[in-house]
């Protein structure tokens, strides 16, 4: 008897934990079955808005003075965007704080693909470390679209300097360490952290002279107040091939197609050494999935026109357009990279 009653129990639970599951699987059924209406209506909104996109003209934030590489990038990709949308690209100048102002507005609008932004190295993957106090999260509040160009920086000595190599700079930097020293764009700037990467590298200590923009650094270098110059190829070339500059190396992986004879820093003695100023284009993050996609595709299709091309090449730029997914991973490891390097050389903001 005892033994009956036992089974009978077991029984008894096996039915109970059977019911129990039935009823969390019917309920499952039907708050799927009372949600799907809301999910299909939702999903065939924004069907609809990326059918009718763009039906009024788009705002691109530039938040960078003018004059600037990311001004005459916008301008030439605007210009496409318009041919093929028929619709105005405004570019909207919000200048100030390193790029915070027009980051912080371009968070803060409406995630429907009519405001846009420029984003650079600096502000989605150098200053977030060093400046964690921004008015803006470089992950949370923004969706990356589609990377637009890379510009390599070039190390370039004034002419007075005795090196013909990178080398010869290396071994000139460890018979004087502190001696030398090299201008830049200004702290944090992808030139900065060129010359950091360098130091670490080559076991050296070439002094960082930070300035406010390529101009006032250039200007320096040219009157040999400082030694050495990293920057922009474009910015230095003209004055390498007067005479009054020499180019030692350049920092992208590749060599530059504006400058092909000078050598990579990479392949100086330093493989994997990578150092680029990227630009690229960003929307508010809650926008659609969908529209980024679309705005990707036509953006990758502008700069592969081979004029575009061929303009951004002349001008010293690599083009690199990437699918979303690419480009976020992409700024991830740029992420990693400099917070490695801000904190070994201890970099801080000014």
């Amino acid at each position: 008897m005892e033994q009956q009653r036992s089974t009978d129990n077991s029984c008894g639970v096996r039915v109970t934990r059977l019911a129990r599951s039935a009823m969390l699987a019917g309920t499952a059924v039907m708050l799927a079955w009372s949600m799907s209406p809301a999910v299909a209506q939702n999903t065939a909104a924004i069907a609809a808005q990326v059918q009718a996109y763009p039906n009024k003209p788009i705002r691109i934030i530039n938040p960078f003075p003018p004059g600037g590489a990311g001004d005459a990038v916008l301008r030439i990709v605007s210009q496409k965007l318009t041919e093929a949308w028929g619709q105005q690209i405004l570019l909207d100048t919000r200048a100030g704080a390193s790029g915070a102002i027009g980051l912080q507005a371009a968070a803060k609008s409406a995630p429907d693909g009519y405001t846009l932004v420029l984003g650079t190295s600096s502000t989605h993957a150098i200053n977030p470390i060093l400046q964690p106090d921004l008015s803006y999260d470089a992950v949370k509040d923004f969706a990356p679209i589609s990377m637009l160009i890379v510009i390599p920086n070039i190390i370039v000595a004034h002419s007075s300097v005795p090196v013909s190599n990178l080398k010869e700079l290396i071994a000139l930097a460890r018979s004087k360490p502190g001696q030398i020293s090299f201008a830049s764009n200004g702290n944090g700037t992808s030139s900065h952290m060129a010359g950091e990467l360098l130091n670490i590298e080559a076991g050296i200590k070439i002094a960082h002279v930070p300035y406010k923009g390529a101009g006032p650094a250039v200007s320096d270098v040219l009157g040999g107040h400082v030694q050495l110059l990293i920057g922009a190829v474009a910015t230095s070339l003209p004055h390498v091939i007067s005479g009054k500059l020499k180019a030692l190396g350049v920092s992208s992986l590749r060599r530059s197609a504006a400058a092909p004879t000078v050598p990579t820093v990479a392949e100086s003695g330093f493989p994997g050494f990578e150092v680029v100023q990227w630009f690229g284009i960003f929307a508010p993050a809650a926008t659609p999935r969908e529209l980024v996609a679309k705005l990707n595709g036509e953006i990758n299709r502008a700069l592969t026109r081979p004029e575009i091309n061929a303009e951004f090449t002349r001008q010293g730029y690599g083009v690199e357009p990437r699918t979303p997914e690419q480009f976020s991973t992409y700024i991830k490891d740029e992420t990693v990279k400099w917070t490695k390097l801000i904190k070994e050389a201890g970099i801080r903001a000014e």
